[in-house]
């Protein structure tokens, strides 16, 4: 049968913007449709970290440091404990999401794909996708990228069977000098505040936590030092909410469809690595549909997923047991070279092997906090 087109990618994110941009490389005809218009953008902590930026240049987008505001490294901190450890390679970017999918549209634009704005998908066919008003398009591969509550997912019967560990999520900017150029996370019982720069007089504040009402003005009295630090800062824009958590898949394909980004599974917003697997994981997919099969991005998306998986499980860890976390930041005050090398396995700079001996010290010194 002839098609309309090759691949056609639902949801016009970052994810389908990097899938698309990966199957042009390979010579796929590619359209990437999504139901609003650019830009889009969403409740999120808008810091990059190196592995992620290194995901970018490969996909041919290059992020300049007057997108945002460079990064050297992250920070924990809580109730008097701080430790903090700079990235062992490179730098990452705190940069506003709109930038980033404009800059990321535009890439998508000069390799040649094509766009479907303010266009909803309501269902898919044998053969193809429908699109608002009953049209009907003919495609060979149907990618889904249309986020958490993925309708490309249920359409394909991939809906995900394991429990939704999920928690709540609002941004918001605030015109303020950065104080620092290290992504801070501060601490409480049951709720993190994620703190980037993303300008020279902005910087971007993303509470996450379990309560689902408890929005940034409110949450802020549960973090006094953070508090004070943007006292008399004005607001720079509305807050936005979402939900983020912790998922996987069975399964990321059927047949002709496959999910991407968070349709594909989720990892907690704590872990700042949601982007980064997105990215990965489009280079993934335009590899398996060179080779004509799907079989081999679900192994690459089932390793691509083992790392930020398990960082994220460690850190909500120390989010539901207050107790294991402060005396895993006495013990990384105290030796700060263990959170380094916790922050070089975060990034991808460390392997597994190195990331237990590095456990094994932390355990030691944790029993000694």
């Amino acid at each position: 049968m002839g098609y309309d087109t090759d691949v056609f990618i639902v949801g016009g994110g970052p994810a389908g913007l990097a899938a698309g941009i990966a199957l042009r490389a390979r010579g796929f005809r590619v359209i990437v449709a999504d139901g609003v218009a650019p830009p889009i953008t969403k409740a999120c902590g808008e810091g990059l970290l190196p592995d992620g930026l290194a995901a970018l240049r490969e996909l041919g987008v290059e992020l300049q440091e007057s997108d945002g505001f460079p990064l050297r490294g992250i920070r924990f901190e809580d109730s008097g404990a701080s430790v903090r450890a700079e990235f062992p390679i490179g730098q990452g970017l705190g940069v506003r999401r709109e930038v980033l999918h404009q800059r990321m549209l535009e890439r998508a634009r000069d390799c040649g794909v094509t766009f479907m704005w303010n266009t909803p998908i309501t269902g898919l066919r044998h053969g193809g996708v429908v699109v608002a008003g009953g049209t009907e398009i003919r495609v060979r591969w149907v990618i889904g990228a249309d986020g958490s509550r993925s309708r490309v997912r249920q359409w394909s019967d991939l809906e995900n069977l394991a429990a939704d560990k999920g928690r709540s999520a609002y941004r918001q900017h605030f015109r303020a000098k950065p104080w620092t150029d290290f992504t801070e996370i501060y601490w409480a019982d049951g709720a993190q505040a994620y703190v980037t720069p993303v300008g020279s007089e902005e910087i971007c504040v993303a509470i996450i936590s379990s309560n689902p009402n408890e929005r940034v003005g409110e949450a802020l009295r549960s973090f006094p030092k953070l508090a004070g630090l943007l006292q008399g800062a004005a607001l720079a824009s509305r807050e936005r909410g979402a939900r983020t958590g912790m998922f996987g898949l069975k399964q990321v394909f059927r047949g002709n469809i496959a999910l991407i980004g968070d349709a594909s599974g989720g990892v907690d917003a704590i872990t700042g690595e949601g982007l980064c697997l997105g990215f990965r994981q489009a280079a993934a997919l335009a590899d398996a549909l060179a080779r004509g099969t799907l079989e081999g991005y679900q192994a690459a998306h089932r390793r691509l997923f083992r790392r930020p998986r398990f960082m994220g499980n460690l850190l909500l860890l120390m989010n539901r047991r207050a107790g294991v976390r402060k005396r895993t930041m006495r013990a990384m005050e105290a030796a700060p070279h263990l959170f380094e090398g916790m922050l070089a396995y975060h990034v991808g700079a460390a392997r597994l092997l190195q990331l237990a001996t590095t456990g094994t010290l932390l355990g030691l010194r944790f029993l000694a906090a």
